[in-house]
């Protein structure tokens, strides 16, 4: 278990953690999702003990590991890091690779250490490379490059398994192939994953537990499904899945927009926190199109994108533009028309295969 108590960080007079606590199980995959310059890969590095914090504690199993004042290094942890940008050596061949850490890393099996060979194999098969343990990185795609990092990471079968956007350099086909590679490694190997992404996608098709920050500071955390459909801050429901934010009163259950006092709209399972600020935060997936003489509030359609099993919209209603989400089965509309545009009646909003 790791734990965090108000842990601070700061570089001269910029703040880049703002007393985070936070509290990591054993076995979980959780990902630090926030986007560029909100303190993730911070956070990151100090638990891979590459810096110390300016303030607050960390702990790993009940031992501290750092404060202010005290450091445990990188190398007497017993963690892996899979790197943004795979850090291979170029004169190393893929077993090397993997040789390095079980022979070097201290928290190694001495059994492992006695037959490097048979535990380099083990791994190597365990990511699908066994056929290339000769190759050298030069000779090796974007995705087997990646394999490597991630094979070197877990061949001493870390406690922790630290990863800093190791997907961003993949295209598209990669990264989804990778996604499985890595949630298989971990139900395989049952560490603990600390994953660091932008990549909203990724958080909630891979984690059990997602971190949300901003501005170096904890927004929320929960499961998937907990932060894409019950978010507590207005951040949260627009950075974790498109979010239009609506302005109104909340009043015995019902929400009535600033712009359209007219309208009563039931609650769709918003959490208190975002009722207090006067917000409706409404999901693409949310509202419901109808033609222009339907009830409703009236819109133009301004753009169009036909996306395989659903239709994305822009709609313009009283000069706010707001995206609108409709199976691929329903009326379809095209730019220019005029449409309606209602809340569909309150139910549990499925969380979006990314």
């Amino acid at each position: 278990m790791i734990q965090l108590h108000n842990v601070t960080k700061q570089y001269g007079p910029f703040t880049a953690l703002h007393s985070v606590n936070l509290e990591l199980k054993r076995s979980e995959f959780t990902a630090i999702l926030g986007p560029s310059g909100c303190g993730k890969t911070t956070l990151l590095k100090l638990l891979a003990g590459f810096m110390k914090p300016s303030s607050g504690e960390i702990y790993m199993d009940g031992r501290l590991s750092a404060s202010k004042s005290e450091l445990i290094p990188p190398e007497k942890r017993n963690i892996g890091m899979v790197f943004q940008s795979f850090a291979l050596w170029p004169h190393m061949t893929v077993y090397d690779h993997v040789a390095f850490p079980i022979r070097h890393h201290r928290h190694t099996r001495e059994e492992w250490k006695q037959d490097i060979v048979a535990r380099a194999q083990h791994v190597l098969k365990l990511v699908g490379l066994e056929q290339l343990f000769d190759r050298y990185p030069s000779e090796l795609s974007g995705g087997q490059k990646q394999r490597v990092a991630l094979a070197r990471a877990i061949a001493p079968l870390p406690d922790i398994l630290l990863m800093d956007e190791p997907l961003s350099a993949l295209d598209v086909e990669l990264r989804m192939e990778m996604r499985n590679e890595i949630q298989r490694i971990h139900r395989e190997t049952q560490a603990s994953i600390i994953y660091v992404t932008h990549d909203q996608g990724e958080a909630l098709a891979m984690a059990d537990k997602i971190v949300v920050m901003n501005g170096g500071k904890i927004e929320q955390i929960g499961s998937p499904e907990e932060v894409y459909t019950k978010p507590e801050t207005a951040f949260v429901a627009s950075f974790v899945g498109k979010c239009n934010m609506i302005k109104g009163k909340w009043d015995n259950g019902q929400f009535c927009p600033e712009a359209f006092p007219w309208e009563s709209w039931p609650d769709i399972g918003i959490t208190d926190s975002l009722k207090k600020e006067g917000l409706c935060p409404v999901r693409p997936e949310q509202w419901q199109l109808a033609g222009g003489s339907a009830e409703g509030l009236k819109g133009t359609v301004l753009s169009v994108q036909y996306q395989g099993k659903e239709v994305h919209y822009s709609v313009e209603v009283d000069n706010e533009i707001w995206i609108v989400h409709q199976p691929i089965f329903a009326r379809r509309f095209q730019i220019g028309d005029t449409v309606s545009v209602s809340v569909k009646a309150a139910k549990r909003i499925e969380v979006p295969v990314f």
